[in-house]
């Protein structure tokens, strides 16, 4: 296994990002969604065992105070592996000096919380599907 990780949206198949958001469960849109989305973060990586996209996340910031990161996927496959791991030092390294908030999956908390993450009893979100996130868990 060669994994490499490249942060340009040159050459990504958008249709591929969609199906993994899909299979790991996560939310999707039209591959056209999520090619304005990556271009449009402040930053974003993405996985790749030779030419096979593996993964990827992304993130918004200003910069210099606040950071979100989002959509970090790891193909099934490849989980356990420490690349998850990998792809989150990655985008918290082009983060320093930044306060950065994420929501999980549910079950994935721990994961989050070896990086040094911890819960937040004040979070609060509005979703554009309000109960398909509660179906998921993430929303009371």
């Amino acid at each position: 296994m060669n994994v490499t990780i490249r942060e340009t949206c040159e050459n990504i198949d958008w249709e591929q990002v969609r199906a993994a958001l899909e299979r790991v469960g996560m939310a999707f849109r039209d591959p056209e969604s999520h090619r304005r989305a990556f271009e449009g973060s402040y930053c974003r990586a993405f996985l790749f065992d030779g030419d096979r996209m593996i993964g990827f996340g992304r993130a918004i910031s200003d910069g210099v105070i606040q950071a979100a990161i989002y959509e970090i996927v790891v193909l099934p496959e490849y989980q356990g592996k420490g690349l998850g791991k990998r792809l989150m030092n990655h985008l918290l390294e082009r983060l320093a000096g930044c306060n950065v908030i994420l929501y999980a999956n549910p079950g994935k908390e721990s994961f989050y919380a070896s990086l040094g993450f911890r819960a937040m009893p004040t979070a609060m979100g509005r979703f554009t599907n309000p109960q398909r996130m509660i179906e998921r868990g993430m929303l009371r």
